[in-house]
């Protein structure tokens, strides 16, 4: 079977964006990677599409800021050389056909974008979901056939969901609106699709990160986050970031997650504000004795976090910008402290403790160099680690004999968010 995507290879840019997007050594395996979607968009939906085209939405890695973006707080984030790709193809109809790996196939009619409750948690909620907060936007929706299919594995920690939403933004947006919203916007739409057609609580750093590509810090103080590009290479500073997935399941834990945005603004809302970055810190700790018998001790001790964490990122934006490694690590392992003692995520139950035993695990091997801590929502999956590339693979060995094969992820900081390569 011919390849779909011979067209693409021969434009001379694309082969050197994939190296910016995925590594140069992996070009390779990435070039045979989407000719293999392609040769499942042939078999799917047919060799001969009037039009084609490729898109990627990249995972995301949480630098610094844990649980701080809900309540305005300022993040440091980054795209990943792990993304979602479809090819995907327009169609008439107004009928979104999507057939991701792993998934059976999907349809949605994007003449009816209602939000549908009986929806929530579904994917075909989020596709409905996007198409309908653009149409409010004005924009123009129709249908599309798509395979698809992600490098960033459900449940490790790295957004799968966040990649997805921005790659349905990306596609509408391209094949319908001549690929206009900028990277912010896209990101505001998808965190909108997750809130209210999807059901499920959450910030916008994920989608933001996705979005937008590279290192980023991201101040969520005012109604528009103000984002700010960083530029700092570890590998060549002679550090691996790596995510390493402790395993759990995270199907159960939607309380708990909503319980820490919960518990937040309730103490915010004792000082009669809706988020605690509208709660001077000074006014928060004078009234403790009065909030605490309102919210209980444990929303404090999260409150605490949230403004100690919220400090800590500048610290680790400064120390980037200033090449002071040792710093930033220091404010990445007391970032996790804080995270296990104050905001209490590192795990869900008792006889479940393995980001934990991951981080502890980490913080023994490395004996003082780079950092480990909790990364992302907590309670289940992935810790992340700085590990000297000397250490690496000794590294390795020893989180996947705890944790299982592939557990322990090297990740590269991805230059670019949400792409679209036209073949035809």
């Amino acid at each position: 079977m011919q390849n779909l995507l011979d067209a693409l290879w021969k434009q001379p840019d694309v082969l050197k964006r994939m190296g910016r997007l995925y590594g140069e050594t992996e070009v390779e395996n990435q070039v045979a990677r989407y000719n293999k979607l392609a040769d499942c968009f042939a078999e799917t939906f047919g060799e001969n599409p009037e039009h084609l085209c490729v898109f990627s939405a990249p995972g995301r890695t949480e630098i610094g800021g844990n649980h701080t973006d809900h309540n305005n707080g300022r993040v440091l984030a980054a795209a990943v050389n792990l993304d979602t790709v479809a090819v995907v193809s327009p169609r008439a109809d107004g009928l979104i056909h999507v057939n991701s790996e792993g998934f059976p196939p999907m349809e949605v009619d994007t003449r009816d974008l209602a939000v549908n409750p009986a929806e929530f948690g579904t994917t075909p909620a989020l596709i409905r979901g996007t198409a309908g907060a653009l149409k409010e936007r004005g924009m123009t929706v129709g249908g599309f056939d798509a395979v698809i299919t992600s490098s960033v594995a459900r449940g490790s920690g790295l957004s799968s969901s966040a990649a997805f939403e921005i790659l349905i933004a990306t596609i509408l947006d391209g094949l319908y609106n001549g690929f206009t919203l900028d990277s912010q916007t896209r990101a505001e739409i998808a965190q909108e699709v997750e809130n209210k057609w999807f059901g499920k609580p959450c910030g916008l750093m994920d989608q933001m990160a996705s979005s937008v590509g590279g290192l980023v810090t991201i101040d969520f103080k005012e109604e528009r986050a103000k984002v700010e590009s960083l530029s700092y290479d570890f590998t060549s500073r002679g550090y691996a970031l790596c995510v390493v997935n402790t395993g759990g399941d995270h199907g159960d834990l939607t309380e708990d997650y909503a319980a820490i945005l919960r518990e937040m603004e309730a103490v915010a809302g004792v000082m009669g504000k809706k988020v605690l970055r509208e709660v001077p810190e000074e006014e928060f700790e004078k009234n403790i004795p009065e909030i605490r018998k309102v919210t209980g001790d444990r929303a404090i001790l999260r409150a605490m976090h949230f403004y100690d964490d919220n400090a800590r990122v500048l610290e680790q934006v400064n120390a980037l910008r200033q090449d002071e490694l040792d710093h930033f690590f220091d404010a990445v392992n007391r970032s996790g402290d804080s995270s296990w003692e104050l905001l209490q995520n590192i795990y869900a139950r008792p006889t479940e403790e393995q980001m934990a035993l991951g981080v502890e695990l980490s913080r023994r091997f490395l004996e003082g160099k780079g950092a480990a801590r909790v990364h992302g929502g907590g309670f289940a999956g992935t810790i992340q680690a700085y590990v000297p590339t000397a250490w690496l693979d000794a590294y390795i060995v020893l989180m996947e004999k705890v944790f299982g094969p592939g557990s322990c992820i090297p990740l590269m900081i991805r230059p670019e968010g949400a792409v679209m390569m036209p073949v035809k």
